[in-house]
């Protein structure tokens, strides 16, 4: 997210430079507490010694947390906690899940997320078989993509059977997006499906069918800081928070120390990168 911010592709940037990188942070208060905070007033960033964030923002991590994995993974954990609790809110626990770009950190963490709220069925979809069957928590359940619309819509919708799912979690949009509606649309019946887009790893645009919105109740909405109410975001931060704390969900992390962020800043992806002050 912060390389994206600073290149100007995401959906968050503002166009202003020079920018001081960084999102949100684990960061120690003057008063000694350890916070996770971030959301510092552009063009400040969060890379740096001080920073005034919103008091509001300011959240505390419980005895004993590791602040690593509470920096790494609260940004992309935090993308499908925020769909997924509220659907639990609204219908109780969904029966199937399936998650597009589900090898990435925050399709991941998605998977764990699912598992920790007690969805039933968690369907992972990607690339690599292998890659696939690495997910956490993800068990047999993986789709692979080839990157043909026609051949991906027939291995999702023979995955799916007869039944719609209750959550989609797209982190790819663009072609894999158009594959599961396409996948959907063939699935008999009338379920209602909410799909949400979370990322757009795969493209930025992707054509949703009139026939898919006409033959089911199908919900199209999308996960960014943007689109939630902030005060619901800090309640559904500080339960994420302790559910690191206790280990329900692990973080794949890399640390860094600051006299290395060019190397973070580089990475490839695979374990969070995470910087800390030298």
């Amino acid at each position: 997210m912060v390389r994206a911010k600073a290149s100007g592709k995401h959906y968050s940037s503002t166009g202003q430079f020079p920018l001081v990188p960084g999102v949100d942070v684990v960061a120690r208060t003057a008063d000694g507490r350890m916070v996770y905070t971030g959301e510092v007033e552009p063009p400040w960033g969060t890379f740096a010694e001080r920073m005034a964030a919103p008091a509001a923002l300011a959240l505390p991590l419980p005895d004993g947390t590791d602040p690593v994995a509470v920096a790494a993974g609260m940004n992309p954990g935090m993308s499908s906690w925020m769909p997924l609790t509220a659907h639990v809110e609204a219908h109780g626990a969904p029966d199937t899940v399936v998650i597009l770009g589900a090898t990435g950190a925050a399709g991941g963490l998605a998977v764990q997320n699912a598992r920790a709220l007690g969805v039933r069925r968690v369907v992972g979809v990607g690339r690599g078989v292998d890659d696939l069957k690495r997910v956490a928590g993800l068990g047999d359940e993986i789709v692979e993509l080839v990157g043909d619309e026609d051949a991906d819509a027939k291995v999702i919708g023979a995955a799916l059977g007869d039944q719609a799912p209750d959550l989609v979690l797209d982190f790819l949009w663009g072609h894999p997006a158009e594959a599961v509606f396409q996948a959907l649309a063939d699935v008999p019946g009338a379920d209602a499906t909410s799909y949400v887009e979370i990322g757009s790893a795969a493209g930025e645009q992707a054509a949703v069918p009139a026939s898919l919105l006409r033959s089911r109740p199908f919900h199209l909405s999308g996960s960014g800081i943007g689109s939630f109410d902030m005060r619901r975001y800090i309640t559904q931060a500080t339960v994420y928070i302790q559910l690191i704390a206790d280990g329900m969900v692990q973080v794949d992390t890399h640390v860094y120390p600051l006299s290395q962020a060019g190397e973070a800043w580089t990475a490839p992806a695979g374990p969070r990168p995470v910087l800390i002050a030298d």
